[in-house]
């Protein structure tokens, strides 16, 4: 057991949770949306005591799992554990915060993204290993092969997928409202293509986060199964863990459902709404106020069964290969794992790719320059 064993899970759970809240309770999205910088850096320190709460659990949880095998099992190493999981979780949520302000990508992204990378080498020798073992190791090895490109190319595919809904402005609007956009939640900027400006969706605009929602709620009878050694609780968990009859219908419904309920809790139709009628932007053919808020309701809703169905097929193919080649190996390229590989490369690229620009523009003489005729 490592210092690091609980890794990023902490701080990703109280993030998840803190959005959750966030729709519930008006106080925390008032926070973010209207009380500037103060608020925002409010919300991170609320962020901050949920990841210390889920660390602490966490590492009782991992160290009362271990009583069986600590010879010198008391108080004080139970302390002594606790403190050391729930140091080390914090350490590691703190690097993805410093990653995150030096500009370099979402840190926990990141994290994640070097982790999963690292068991790379590992894995490919397993699978060699694997193969060669079998009668048809060609075969196998080509099915996999296979396998692993089209889910890549399927993802990449996905990921920059956009619906692009067309804005027409009002004739008083002027051309710096025009290019300012229309804000939005999670990411949905009025962009411009062109000479027309339009609102674009994601397809998959949950991301990951569902497939890990999903994981986690199929997690819970396990750990419960190891903490309480119940065996009807044991029993539960072994049909809702990988290969039970349970676990692939259960784990596509719950990643339908989290997949629409993230999707609506990121993109606030109404709030979408409102924020172009304040612009004096409207969709066309479409009365702005309530009768956009129910036309993007509606685009929502049928980008989400495509977003599902991507889903739905990404937690699939471990297993669709597993009985093909007979290889396990796949489970740990496929699905969450290279959907957070293509997105933090894609979005690393991005991020290079803005900076690079940024330094052809001589940004801190300009603000020189504005400073100077200000006086």
């Amino acid at each position: 057991m490592g210092a690091f064993s609980l890794g990023i899970v902490p701080a990703i759970n109280a993030s998840i949770l803190l959005q959750v809240l966030s729709s519930a309770i008006p106080q925390l999205k008032k926070l973010v949306r209207e009380e500037g910088s103060a608020g925002r850096d409010k919300y991170k320190q609320y962020e901050k005591y949920l990841t210390v709460a889920f660390a602490l659990a966490g590492a009782v949880g991992q160290a009362l799992y271990l009583r069986p095998y600590v010879p010198d099992f008391d108080v004080h190493w139970l302390a002594l554990t606790t403190l050391t999981l729930t140091a080390g979780a914090c350490l590691t949520a703190l690097i993805g915060e410093e990653i995150t302000e030096c500009k370099l990508g979402n840190g926990t992204s990141v994290l994640i993204f070097v982790n999963i990378a690292s068991a790379i080498p590992a894995s490919l020798a397993q699978t060699l290993g694997g193969a060669s073992e079998g009668d048809n190791a060609a075969a196998s090895l080509l099915v996999f092969l296979v396998a692993f490109l089209v889910t890549v190319v399927g993802v990449v595919y996905v990921q920059a997928g956009e619906r692009r809904i067309p804005i027409n402005y009002a004739r008083f609007s002027t051309r710096a409202q025009r290019e300012r956009g229309a804000g939005g939640q999670g990411g949905s900027a009025l962009a411009r293509g062109g000479s027309q400006p339009f609102l674009p969706f994601k397809v998959n605009a949950a991301g990951v986060m569902p497939v890990i929602f999903s994981s986690s709620f199929l997690a819970l009878p396990s750990a419960l199964a190891r903490l309480t050694g119940s065996p009807a609780v044991f029993t539960a968990a072994k049909a809702l863990g990988p290969g039970g009859p349970l676990y692939f219908p259960l784990n596509i419904a719950l990643i339908v459902y989290f997949n629409y309920f993230y999707t609506f809790l990121q993109l606030e139709p109404e709030e979408v709404a409102k924020q172009l009628k304040r612009q004096g932007a409207s969709v066309p053919q479409v009365r702005p106020g309530k009768s956009t808020a129910d036309y993007i309701t509606q685009t929502l809703e049928r980008m989400s069964v495509l977003g599902s169905v991507f889903l739905g097929l990404l937690a699939l193919s471990p297993g669709l290969v597993e009985v093909a080649t007979g290889l396990q190996t796949f489970r740990g390229f496929a699905g969450t794992s290279l959907l957070i590989l293509v997105g933090v490369a894609t979005d690393t690229a991005r991020r290079v790719t803005a900076e690079v620009q940024l330094a052809e523009y001589d940004v801190d003489r300009l603000y020189d320059d504005l400073d100077g005729r200000t006086l």
